[in-house]
């Protein structure tokens, strides 16, 4: 059935007037400040090309501020890597029209490497080139002034506009930490989620996520779906071997198995490959690794992914 709010992409997530108004003041407050720094450092025309770029990462930090392409590290990272590039792509013996495209696209890539997408480092990247002599002769200081001291000046504005109210704090770790402060333990076994239940708990949190109640819903499902499947047995204990945890956050953890037990008080040698402890090393008994390990993990480019397996569990020893 045709839906034009789904084909236009309008989303029915909804916030309060006071989050609407804190993100129209926060953006107000930043771009004053952007503006006095980039007026200082660039003539007029070139000083408004880059505050294109900063009005769209003023978007994302007070509107979206907990968005994944909000953090600090894509907002400085992308910034920095757009303007870079953006500088050398215009010392290049070519056409405008191909710098610029340039610029644009081997920034995109680069955010995609270094884990620092931010739309708006595509602006900078082209305002490098088509920013004109103002800005051509700025040459690599460019990167530093005005680019990095205008995101840094966004930054320090969208951590001390946002940290005093609980739910908008900024970053978005201090958020959740905050959340899980106040947040009482979950049940065991948790009721189904259904479509209302999605859009009370958006209301709840009344901050824009940048995320569609149709892929909350589809995360929420896969996720059951591998809980599932992982609370059927324990996965065997093998030498060479990698075993998660399964939590989240600082007390997440994986462990690589390096040596098994040959007698009843010989202990499970592992070292830590991923989490807050890694590259530290570690021994326990093998029933309290196995009650630890939720699942076997691979590594997969850049995330662990559980291992299906239907090999037999080893029994415990007593500890």
């Amino acid at each position: 059935m045709f839906n034009r709010h789904n084909w236009l992409g309008i989303q029915r997530q909804t916030v309060s007037h006071t989050e609407k108004l804190l993100a129209t003041l926060g953006g107000t407050i930043s771009i004053a400040l952007v503006y006095g720094l980039s007026a200082a450092l660039l003539d007029g025309a070139a000083a408004q090309l880059l505050l294109a770029s900063m009005g769209a990462s003023a978007v994302l930090l007070f509107a979206v501020p907990h968005g994944p392409l909000s953090q600090p590290w894509p907002l400085l990272g992308g910034h920095l890597v757009g303007a870079s590039i953006g500088v050398s792509c215009a010392l290049l013996p070519l056409p405008l029209a191909l710098n610029a495209a340039l610029a644009v696209g081997m920034t995109i890539g680069m955010m995609h490497l270094l884990r620092c997408t931010h739309p708006p480092g595509g602006a900078t990247a082209l305002t490098a080139v088509i920013g004109g002599a103002a800005v051509h002769e700025l040459g690599f200081q460019f990167v530093i002034a005005p680019v990095a001291l205008n995101a840094l000046a966004l930054l320090t504005v969208a951590v001390a506009f946002n940290y005093p109210l609980r739910t908008r704090r900024y970053p978005a770790a201090l958020a959740i930490a905050a959340e899980a402060q106040r947040t009482a333990a979950a049940p065991a076994t948790p009721p189904p989620i259904e479509h209302a239940h999605l859009v009370a708990a958006l209301s709840e949190i009344d901050s824009y996520l940048d995320i569609s109640e149709h892929d909350l819903l589809r995360i929420y499902q896969l996720a059951t779906q591998f809980a599932d499947a992982e609370m059927v047995e324990h996965p065997p204990i093998q030498v060479g071997s990698c075993y998660s945890n399964g939590r989240f956050g600082g007390e997440w953890e994986v462990r690589e198995v390096r040596a098994l037990p040959t007698t009843p008080r010989a202990r499970v040698e592992f070292a830590i490959v991923a989490g807050a402890r890694r590259r530290q090393c570690g021994s326990c008994s093998l029933s309290t690794f196995q009650r630890w390990a939720a699942h076997e993990v691979s590594r997969d480019e850049n995330s662990w992914r559980p291992v299906a397996h239907s090999a037999v569990e080893m029994p415990p020893m007593s500890d």
